[in-house]
């Protein structure tokens, strides 16, 4: 079987799964044309002449599938990769809301906001499982606990793991969310904010972070990896009706991504540096201390575990109407199929 008739077969395959999966969803994927049919008659051989991908300083898979050119070499002239920077987890959800990208990568937390408040992603696979967010306090800062939060003021990303860490520890800690002023402000606009002032603290994101402490001197006030949720690879609903063979694509390389960073974390540190224009040293430390890779890329119980303490503080919060909504979003979430078919082996060196 030649490689091509291969990816074809494992179209067909995959599209069966994503309908019945998508089939048990109400409203999801009713009335879509098979698109393997689509791809039969299109003479390419793909669903699609354009697949559009997000990559992010937060996701380094996305980082060395962009750099090794794998999506590329695997679709040849036939499909047009395009690829679109996220600068946080609610930027890339905006994105796919809006039709911008088929596939993004946010936290855990960030996807089941999103599916909470009505946008129809899926999660199909799971990148990472991070520290990156945490409690950072300048340098010289007289704060030295979370409860010392209160009456003071915190900038934090809404919509995203940094934000949410904040809203657990406060909690934690028994400060009233509304005892402390948050900022609503771009990580980047935080990690300034914080360096120059105007905010006593940051619920922070690497690889801004790392970079903060080691070139402005802040300092971590709080740290929990159990609060920082995984990083999830979300795509469209209508991406995943109509082009379930390059979403498969898109997991088979993100599955070859892992095992080659795994193989070349040296690597991936130089990718992380020159994307993120960061010294060495601290993209080292993003990736050797503070991400792990060597997990289960299936989106199942552990991600739901995590999700079920996070989606009550949405509704604590305000953020989502009702403890229902997150729920069926919950529910309804994650699209294991591709996941489960990953072969990196289809994906062109």
């Amino acid at each position: 079987m030649t490689a091509r008739s291969f990816r074809l077969a494992l179209a067909a395959t995959s599209l069966a799964a994503t309908l019945a999966v998508a089939g048990c969803v109400s409203g999801e994927g009713s009335g879509a044309e098979p698109a393997a049919d689509d791809a039969a008659t299109s003479g390419t051989g793909w669903s699609a002449s354009t697949l559009t991908l997000d990559f992010a300083t937060y996701n380094p898979l996305s980082l060395v599938i962009k750099d090794q050119g794998w999506i590329e070499d695997t679709l040849g002239d036939d499909v047009d990769v395009e690829w679109v920077q996220s600068a946080g987890s609610n930027k890339a959800n905006e994105a796919l809301r809006a039709g911008a990208i088929d596939v993004g990568s946010t936290a855990g937390s960030a996807a089941l906001l999103a599916r909470s408040n009505g946008s129809p992603i899926r999660t199909i696979d799971i990148y990472s499982q991070p520290e990156w967010a945490a409690l950072v306090v300048p340098a010289g800062s007289d704060i030295t606990s979370v409860e010392d939060l209160a009456g003071k003021s915190v900038a934090a990303t809404k919509g995203t793991d940094p934000y949410f860490f904040l809203l657990q520890a406060l909690d934690q800690a028994g400060v009233d969310p509304a005892a402390v002023e948050v900022q609503n402000l771009q990580h980047a606009d935080g990690k300034a904010a914080l360096e120059n002032g105007s905010v006593d603290a940051w619920s922070g994101l690497d690889p801004l972070m790392a970079a903060s402490e080691a070139e402005a001197g802040s300092t971590l006030l709080y740290r929990n990896i159990d609060f920082n949720t995984y990083g999830f690879l979300n795509a469209t609903q209508d991406f995943l009706d109509a082009s379930p063979d390059l979403a498969q694509v898109v997991v088979d390389a993100y599955e070859k991504a892992r095992a080659w960073a795994q193989e070349n974390p040296d690597q991936v540190v130089s990718i992380l540096a020159d994307v993120a224009g960061i010294d060495p040293a601290v993209a080292e430390t993003v990736i050797t201390e503070r991400t792990n890779l060597d997990i289960d890329p299936v989106p199942g119980d552990a991600q739901r575990e995590v999700l079920e303490v996070v989606g009550p503080i949405f509704v604590e919060s305000g953020d989502v109407q009702t403890q229902a909504d997150v729920d069926t979003a919950l529910d309804e979430l994650f699209e294991p199929t591709y996941a489960e078919a990953a072969d990196p082996s289809t994906i062109a060196d």
